[in-house]
């Protein structure tokens, strides 16, 4: 099968499977085997794609014109690639997460809950291959939409509310300047299509640099910069599998995978790194990765503490993407995936905790792992990761990211990076620490133990792929150099 098959089929799957979803609504097991197949068998057409990046080909596919010059146009490099190949992988593993979480909680409205899930992965997939900005930004409303109903979820007005918070900000940023920079760039450079190298150098100079700029990463309101990160702790009211999708699979890897894009592909890392002001993006990033890991040192509440948690860790992407260097822009597409494989296991892990046990809160999970032991294991191997230690895939994603800077000579990264790991152990270690070392408060009830097997299956494959990912990264460095148009 052709390069521009296979995308037209990843592209087509999610959706095919929301319709067989839908289809099938009325029987519970079918759905559910109809939407863990969609998940197989959109990961093994991305994945069929990976041996033909990773040699130099750049498959491409033009679905329609819009009008002269552009057009809705899908094209598969590394860093598309990467991103994609993660979303398919952990869209599995979520899936069987989903399928114990759905039935333990006895959540209602699982099979919108499936069909929408699925039309955020058909998104995400047109977002990790969009081959111009228009194509991106299509996608990119398409997931804010699909995944709003999701936020939504639970209903009570509490739930809404906040979901009206994450609504209303993402499509404020995107609209009102993703949009606007969007338009700006096709003016200016007369094309919108992502090119190695980028588009703008020698078409606009001086201030308007850091301008465009401003309006491309504050409107990519995904990655959670501040001040324009309030949805994302807002969308904690989600049900967990949704949080684990908006934190790991979807959309905030969205949010940063957009930044690293337009820095690489639209702007030019080179030219970036000889604009004066383009500079201002690093200190906004340090700014946003030390106070979101303050706030977080204060929460009690364990979904919130990961919501700012992943505000910090999102602003190390745009960091290392913020130096302008090829070995820094490699740190930022390690990162993409060494979080999400390192967040999604803490999420499943909370949503496993309250699950079995009804706690949300930290403070309530004193001596919970030696009646989770499964669970809170590989909530230590997630722990560990965001804090950046071996033998986890963080260390490997944070020291590229180190290296960078070192090589950038950029000393406040340096600090913002030995200081945000600091406080990422201040607040990760202690719950660990309460889970393990200190004795419960109250008495389980009888037979209460571990979560349904599907949570602890997924959140012990999502753990186990963290280590992994120390010990056999390689083919992921090389597709992640590929995208500076270098060799490690």
């Amino acid at each position: 099968m052709s390069g521009a098959s296979l995308i037209l089929l990843a592209i087509a799957l999610p959706l095919a499977g929301a319709l067989g979803i839908a289809l099938t609504h009325a029987r519970p097991n079918l759905r559910e085997a109809v939407s863990l197949a969609t998940a197989a068998g959109l990961a093994v057409v991305v994945w069929t794609l990976l041996p033909e990046v990773l040699a130099g080909a750049r498959p491409s596919f033009e679905l329609m014109t819009l009008m002269p010059g552009l057009a809705i146009r899908f094209a598969v490099e590394p860093l598309g690639a990467l991103f994609a190949s993660l979303a398919s992988l952990l869209w599995i593993v979520n899936t069987i997460y989903s399928i114990g979480y759905m039935r333990g909680n006895r959540e209602r409205h699982q099979t919108r809950f499936y069909i929408l899930f699925a039309v955020a992965l058909f998104a995400t997939i047109g977002i990790a291959f969009a081959g111009n900005l228009i194509t991106l930004f299509i996608f990119y409303e398409v997931l804010t939409l699909s995944t709003y109903p999701l936020v939504a979820h639970k209903g009570d007005a509490k739930t809404v509310a906040s979901a009206r918070v994450y609504l209303g900000v993402l499509l404020a940023t995107s609209i009102g300047l993703l949009l606007p920079a969007i338009i700006w760039t096709w003016r200016t450079a007369g094309t919108v299509d992502f090119t190695p190298g980028g588009i703008l150098d020698g078409r606009i100079s001086g201030p308007a640099v850091g301008l465009l700029l401003a309006l491309f990463m504050f409107g990519t309101g995904k990655a959670a910069l501040m001040p324009v990160h309030r949805w994302l702790p807002a969308a904690m009211v989600a049900p967990t599998p949704v949080s684990a999708l908006l934190h790991a699979v979807a959309v905030v890897k969205a949010g940063v995978f957009v930044v690293t894009k337009l820095v690489v592909y639209v702007f030019g890392v080179d030219f970036l790194h000889a604009q004066a002001s383009a500079g201002w993006l690093l200190y906004v990033a340090g700014f946003t990765t030390i106070a979101a890991s303050v706030v977080a040192l204060r929460q009690d509440n364990l979904k919130r503490l990961l919501a700012y948690s992943t505000v910090a860790q999102l602003s190390y992407v745009t960091l290392a993407a913020a130096l302008y260097r090829p070995a820094a822009e490699v740190g930022a597409a390690l990162h993409i995936a060494a979080h999400g494989l390192g967040k999604i296991t803490l999420f499943f892990a909370a949503g496993s905790i309250y699950t079995a046990a009804k706690k949300t809160e930290i403070s309530q999970l004193d001596g919970i792992g030696r009646r989770m032991p499964w669970t809170l294991a590989a909530f230590t191997i997630g722990a560990l990761a965001m804090i950046g230690l071996p033998p986890t895939a963080g260390f490997v994603s944070k020291w590229q990211i180190l290296m960078g800077s070192l090589e950038s000579g950029a000393w406040f990264a340096v600090a913002v990076i030995v200081v945000s790991t600091a406080l990422n152990a201040a607040y990760f270690l202690p719950i660990v620490h309460r889970a393990w070392f200190r004795t419960e408060s109250s008495a389980p009830a009888a037979g209460h133990g571990e979560a349904p097997w599907p949570v602890v299956l997924a959140v012990t494959a999502t753990a186990a792929l963290t280590v992994a990912f120390f010990f056999f990264h390689r083919p992921v460095l090389e597709l992640a150099w590929q995208i500076v148009g270098a060799a490690p």
